[in-house]
């Protein structure tokens, strides 16, 4: 037990990767690739599992720290740990990745082993970017989880795949240029790679302010396509269209939405109180503005394209909102949208495997049909649109109250508006879809409900909707106890429950 706890990150890192060249080496024959893949995906799960259990709540700062050097000059270290920001994240990452095997079961019928193995290589990259405390492997991870997701959804697009992942490509690669920019300056200046010690030398004042805006500016703009912020969300709608379902729910938001928590202001607090009136503004637009348009959408992955640019514009404004309060609730939040997603996405993706589109006016009266499907997508839109006794509610709330009280009524009032918009997506979705009149498709085609496997997914997403909603502090007992910036001692001495920080006790660095 005491080298599987020394070495658990190490193991997280290789397990997926490893089975990546197993299914590349396997002959591309029946469902042996995907079998593989989904017991790796559930060996890497129970591996995460064994992390949270081994999580120690008293200790502050990163755990199961491993820092070793890789390469001498410069000087890059195989340096990764976790703390409560990561350490739900990778576990999400762990519950996703069996999910997205499930779903795309039936979804993939042809080069399943170069699918699957390109998937485990993505899931190996989002477990880096959450673990690694050095800025160049961090960066490493960052850009590989790029590439297997532009190949996927070029070879495995529903129709104009090339196209999708030109876009998608081009508009989460380009920014990366600046950050490796970026990284590589505050290296000339330090000397070193390392998170904890470039926070501390930027919190010393020891570096040129001029420069250190424009290298947080390079950081914070490569974050932000990633989640994507407004108005950068160009490749959002055609991933979500074009990708297969696990992908988009896997890759979804997190990383960008972490980066911007763990390396924008988790480095540079300074500069992030300078712009965060700007990303609270231009939060609430989206959130806004995404609501809208997923209102007149008439195709489902279209709008839950723009349904995820709304909610996660909501995670943007509890960032930005530099409370502890927000902090905890984006986070949760970040959880949230994970497990909704991947219900959703599962659930539309049947849908489109049993009907071969995603029109949604093709749809109609198939709760009488469908009766599980119907079922479990009632439960989870509930959840997402923030129902009480459901996760979706505990994290809109502690954003929402945190806003209103440590940022701007206004702003909170506004950002209300939009989560109300967003109860009217996802109920005329459900409405349309599985109540009303049987359409002439679904009248036609025989009836096909839920799967054994797919109900022994989405029973324990279900099931875990309902906990999370009953019993947030599971969660955040853990997310509170995160390494947080200098200027903050630290986010675990004051539980979420007491903390209405506003801004203007953090610019003084009081709590």
């Amino acid at each position: 037990m005491s080298y599987l706890n020394e070495s658990i990150l190490t193991i997280l890192l290789l397990t997926p990767l490893a089975g990546a060249i197993v299914v590349a080496l396997l002959p591309d024959r029946g469902k042996l690739s995907a079998w593989v893949a989904l017991l790796t995906t559930l060996v890497t799960f129970v591996f995460t599992l064994h992390l949270a259990a081994q999580f120690n709540l008293g200790q502050h700062g990163f755990q199961f720290e491993i820092n070793r050097l890789w390469i001498e000059n410069p000087a890059i270290y195989y340096h990764v740990g976790v703390d409560g920001l990561s350490l739900w994240l990778v576990v999400l990452v762990g519950l996703l990745a069996p999910i997205g095997i499930v779903a795309s079961w039936n979804a993939i019928e042809r080069r399943r082993k170069i699918f699957y193995s390109l998937f485990l290589v993505q899931q190996t990259a989002m477990l880096g970017v959450f673990l690694s405390l050095d800025l160049i492997l961090y960066y490493g991870f960052w850009e590989l989880s790029l590439v297997p997701m532009a190949v996927l959804i070029a070879m495995f697009a529903r129709k104009d795949g090339s196209r999708a992942a030109l876009k998608f490509f081009l508009f989460t690669f380009i920014p990366s240029a600046p950050l490796l920019v970026a990284i590589l300056w505050l290296y000339a200046r330090t000397g070193t790679f390392n998170f904890s010690d470039l926070q501390a030398l930027i919190a010393s004042g020891g570096l040129p302010a001029g420069p250190l805006c424009w290298v947080a500016f390079a950081f914070l703009f490569a974050f932000a396509v990633k989640v994507p912020v407004f108005p950068l969300h160009g490749w959002l709608a055609d991933t979500y269209s074009e990708a297969p379902v696990a992908l988009a729910m896997v890759v979804a938001g997190k990383l960008g939405l972490y980066s911007m928590l763990r390396f924008h202001i988790g480095l540079f607090p300074v500069q992030s109180r300078a712009l965060a009136p700007w990303l609270i503004a231009l939060a609430v637009i989206g959130l806004l503005y995404g609501a809208c348009l997923a209102l007149v959408q008439r195709d489902f992955w279209r709008l839950l394209a723009f349904a995820s640019l709304s909610h996660l514009s909501l995670i943007v404004l509890g960032i930005y909102g530099l409370t502890f309060t927000g902090w905890d609730g984006a986070i949760y939040q970040i959880l949230n949208h994970g497990v909704v997603d991947g219900a959703l996405f599962l659930l539309l993706g049947v849908l489109e495997v049993r009907y071969a589109t995603s029109q949604i006016a093709s749809y109609g009266g198939l709760a009488t049909k469908l009766p599980q499907t119907a079922t479990f997508f009632v439960i989870t839109s509930l959840a997402m649109i923030g129902l009480p006794m459901l996760n979706g509610f505990v994290g809109e709330f502690l954003i929402l109250s945190s806003t209103f009280t440590g940022v701007s009524r206004g702003w909170a009032v506004a950002a209300t508006f939009g989560v109300i918009l967003g109860a009217a997506y996802m109920l005329w979705l459900v409405q349309r879809v599985f109540y009303g009149p049987l359409s002439d498709m679904t009248s036609a085609r025989p009836a096909q409900d839920l799967r054994a496997g797919e109900l022994a997914i989405l029973w324990p997403l279900a099931i875990l909707m309902l906990v999370m909603g009953l019993a947030p502090t599971l969660w955040l007992s853990a997310i509170e106890n995160r390494t947080g910036p200098p200027t903050v001692k630290s986010f675990a001495a004051v539980p979420s429950s007491s903390l209405m920080l506003n801004l203007a006790a953090l610019r003084e660095g009081k709590r």
